[in-house]
């Protein structure tokens, strides 16, 4: 890239922000950037209830996506806690115990939001009246209630999905369509059904919450989400595929993936856009069209984005001083550095490194 246009690119005023879809990945650490005088966003409280051996994989992923989902914010969007049905620690599907916060008799329903039964392949779905009738005062409250793996098959006990869609665990299935004829079953990984939700196994459970939180917060923060836990999912035929530079990139077209490519490995020394279009023979004219198309910016600012976006993680994630992270991320030198930094993220970096160490 040319001095003269680093320069016109990098210093224009008032235009300070993620453009690009690599404002997903540095979406937890532009919370400076939110001006403190916003409205912070409602915490919602979560609990699991869980069944003597639960699907630990379906509870950590419904969880996972919450914390992360934390992560992203000023401000904590969910609170969570574990119940058992009858006190004291919850034996997992894997023989481990899990220690929960107090029996669901004790559950204080005032600020509860969403209410989730927690079941697995071993789970006893014979629960005792009490819990059943527990459940059945709680929903008199307005709250979600829902099911993992065959947790939904209490909540069909309890009279909780009459008149509403829901899914369960194929091993489950038979049961409650011969029990519960009033209760629609899909044969879906997760159903959502007003403030009815529910998902069939273990890695539907992380995509529901996805869904629930898209709802309430929207795209942006799941695609945060899922550029946190999702960069190494593959596909089933080929498992060699090394990760995508950016979420999503293996779907753009071939000339834009090897300019992704090329912008990637030339981080330190960045390329002006004439040797990007010679390397990847294509023209000028085309970049800037690959780029507003599929990028929403153009390549310039892209690669501006990129190079600040690895100077983030080599200043939070090394000891490296900030001359050395300023050069090898192609910035001229400490102040310039620190100016981009500053006016992408909020901080300085020196800051943002103080921050990271509390």
């Amino acid at each position: 890239m040319s001095n003269g246009e680093q320069s016109k690119t990098e210093q224009t005023p008032g235009n300070r922000h993620f453009n690009s879809r690599l404002r997903h990945s540095n979406q937890a650490y532009l919370r400076a950037r939110q001006n403190d005088s916003e409205h912070p966003p409602i915490s919602r409280r979560i609990v699991f209830v869980l069944l003597e051996h639960f699907s630990m994989m379906a509870f950590t992923g419904a969880v996972d996506t919450i914390v992360t989902a934390n992560l992203l914010s000023r401000t904590p969007l969910y609170r969570f806690q574990a119940y058992s049905l009858e006190g004291g620690a919850v034996l997992s599907d894997l023989g481990i115990n899990i220690s929960v916060d107090g029996e669901l008799k004790s559950l204080d329903a005032n600020d509860l939001d969403m209410l989730i039964v927690c079941g697995g392949y071993r789970s006893d779905l014979t629960p005792h009246r009490p819990v059943l009738e527990r459940l059945r005062a709680l929903a008199w409250h307005t709250l979600t209630m829902g099911g993992l793996w065959n947790g939904s098959y209490l909540l069909a006990q309890a009279g909780l999905l009459d008149g509403y869609a829901c899914t369960v665990h194929p091993d489950s299935r038979a049961g409650l369509e011969e029990s519960f004829p009033r209760v629609k079953l899909l044969p879906m990984p997760f159903v959502i059904d007003r403030d009815r939700i529910s998902s069939a196994g273990a890695n539907s459970a992380l995509s529901m919450m996805l869904a629930v939180i898209r709802h309430q917060h929207g795209d942006d923060v799941v695609r945060g989400i899922e550029e946190i836990l999702a960069c190494d999912r593959v596909a089933d035929d080929i498992p060699d595929r090394p990760m995508s530079i950016l979420e999503g990139s293996a779907t753009l077209p071939d000339a834009l993936r090897a300019i992704l490519k090329l912008m990637e490995s030339n981080i330190e020394e960045p390329l002006s856009i004439e040797d990007l279009a010679h390397y990847a023979q294509v023209s000028r004219r085309q970049i800037d069209r690959l780029f507003h198309r599929h990028m929403k910016t153009t390549p310039s600012r892209y690669y501006l984005e990129l190079r600040i976006t690895r100077a983030r993680r080599l200043l939070l994630q090394t000891n490296a001083p900030i001359t050395t992270v300023a050069i090898a991320c192609g910035f001229t030198g400490a102040p310039h550095f620190s100016r981009s930094y500053r006016d992408f993220f909020g901080v300085s970096p020196s800051q943002a490194r103080s921050t990271q160490r509390l």
